[in-house]
């Protein structure tokens, strides 16, 4: 498995030019359990998410308690000092439930983490508190690393590898990641999962599934997925990251969808055809930027404005044309090449779109595009955001979705708290919640926005956003049409709908992203100071 001058494995997969190895599916020994692990594993979160009238063993007693002595006194000062305001309370309570986060471990980081990367679907003050929960988790010692890797390998330490850095490259709340080098001379970065991980993650889950009824109607973050909801889809997205074996069938299926889709911007590393276990990955070692390190990547004479647009383009690309995307973005999982090229990192969360969820999500976009809010509505339903039954002519009329679009800075503080408090009531009343698949897209869409924010900031929205439709149709159009059954000709991109859904007039012809900022900081300010008042 020396190097080689060309590797052959990219006649298949997006991986890098020369890399320490080749591998193909067959040689992955690994492979053909993944499928089946997976399976498994998504039948195990009915079981631990199923609602519980006594309470799942000792474990929840911890919790309740941590979790008590967070919130009882944020909730006695709340009462006290009525003269806070509702920004120092939000920061208050989220540094109480980070700090109590850590304390309660693994299951609780990782849900953090989820919330660090969801700037606009969670308070700003409790993302950027999580936020210190992505790179300040503390490392295991090095001999516990060691014995996991000795019992997943069948062999000592030093019979594997040539040299094993005992500091952690990063540490995480799953695993930690360190930096190796094999016997065969191949620079490789190794994960190993923290013990007992994947045994305390199922115990909070069904914790959580205990807590959850109690926690209805009393935890405003929960607007749209109420708290069993929200569990069940933090089971379903973390269940899966608890066997690396998993995680290494993702890498091989998402580099062989970026290969398919043409996207040479992107590459993957290889897993190890054979160092892979349930608590150990063995992988390639790539080399480049920090996705945040604007400075250092525009003083080596990389177009960011070009990492961004391919970051939106191969996203996109994935889950609509083929079914599959990297289901958590963040800077800590992308690094940018020299040669301007981003590598994508930790696949231990994937977003798949199967059938007629694919089909669904399909006619979402086109619904997007050609706004025919009728259309989209139909199509959430059939991703399961909505329950079968849903008069989808009743959730149009009171969602007033068939009426022109209002600029929203053009209204009041007042009238734009009561319109999001109108939707999200009514939403509520119709059942909605947010399916894994659907949660992990926007979540991505959200960490794109702020991608664009610090690299691009100039970018024009508008432009960008007919430059990629342009491409999508000529590309994809009439596989696409083909799929959802209409005619590629007959079908009109809207424009002005789409300028609608930014709150703009269809008479503005372009706005970049540092405008469209300063727009949403008006809003911001408005509702904020409105909220205020009422205090």
């Amino acid at each position: 498995m020396s190097n080689v001058s060309e590797s052959t494995d990219r006649s298949w997969a997006a991986f890098t030019e020369t890399g320490p190895w080749e591998i193909t599916r067959d040689d992955a020994v690994w492979l053909p359990l993944a499928r089946t692990l997976r399976r498994q594993a998504q039948a195990e979160v009915p079981r631990l998410t199923a609602p519980r009238k006594v309470p799942p063993g000792l474990r929840v007693f911890t919790v309740v308690r941590v979790l008590g002595r967070a919130v009882l006194p944020w909730l006695v000062r709340k009462k006290l000092n009525r003269h806070a305001t509702p920004e120092a309370s939000r920061a208050d309570i989220s540094l109480r439930l980070r700090k109590a986060a850590e304390r309660l471990g693994p299951t609780y980081i990782k849900l953090g983490q989820i919330i660090s990367s969801g700037e606009g679907l969670f308070p700003a003050e409790l993302v950027d508190e999580f936020k210190k929960c992505r790179d300040q988790v503390p490392a295991d010692p090095f001999e516990t690393v060691r014995l996991t890797v000795e019992q997943d390998l069948g062999a000592r330490l030093d019979d594997i590898f040539e040299s094993f850095d005992d500091s952690a490259l990063a540490a995480a709340s799953i695993a930690q990641v360190h930096v190796a080098r094999l016997k065969t001379g191949e620079d490789v970065v190794v994960k190993v999962q923290r013990p007992e991980v994947a045994s305390l993650v199922r115990k909070d889950l069904k914790v959580m599934a205990w807590l959850a009824p109690f926690l209805v109607g009393r935890i405003p973050v929960a607007a749209l997925a109420n708290p069993p909801a929200l569990v069940e889809l933090f089971a379903e997205t973390i269940v899966e990251e608890l066997d690396f074996r998993m995680e290494s069938a993702n890498m091989l299926d998402v580099a062989g969808m970026l290969h398919d889709l043409e996207q040479d911007r992107y590459v993957t590393p290889r897993p190890h055809p054979t160092l892979v276990t349930r608590r150990t990955l063995v992988m390639e070692r790539v080399y480049g930027f920090n996705f945040d390190d604007v400075a250092g990547m525009q003083d080596a004479g990389i177009d960011t404005e070009d990492v961004v647009r391919t970051a939106m383009v191969a996203f996109m690309e994935g889950a609509v044309v083929e079914g599959i995307f990297h289901g958590d973005l963040h800077g800590g999982n992308l690094l940018v090449l020299d040669d301007g090229r981003t590598a994508l990192l930790d696949y231990g969360i994937v977003g798949r779109l199967d059938g007629g969820k694919r089909n669904a999500f399909l006619r979402l976009m086109l619904g997007a595009t050609t706004n025919d809010p009728h259309g989209q509505v139909e199509a959430l339903r059939d991703l399961g955001a909505l329950p079968a039954d849903t008069d989808i002519a009743a959730v149009v009329s009171d969602l007033r979705l068939d009426q022109e679009v209002i600029d929203p800075t053009t209204l009041t503080g007042e009238e734009m708290v009561n319109e999001v408090q109108r939707v999200v009531k009514a939403m509520l009343g119709y059942g909605a919640k947010l399916p894994k698949e659907l949660m992990l897209y926007v979540k991505n869409l959200v960490f794109l926005d702020g991608a664009i924010a610090r690299l691009a900031p100039e970018l024009d929205l508008i432009g960008e956003v007919q430059n990629i439709s342009m491409l999508f149709a000529m590309k994809h159009g009439e596989r696409l049409a083909r799929e959802l059954g209409v005619n590629a000709e007959e079908v009109e991109f809207d424009m002005d709908g789409v300028k609608a859904s930014m709150g703009l007039e269809p008479t503005v012809e372009g706005i970049t992203y540092r405008e469209l900022q300063e727009r949403r900081a008006l809003i911001q300010k408005r509702m904020s100071e409105h909220v205020e008042g009422r205090h």
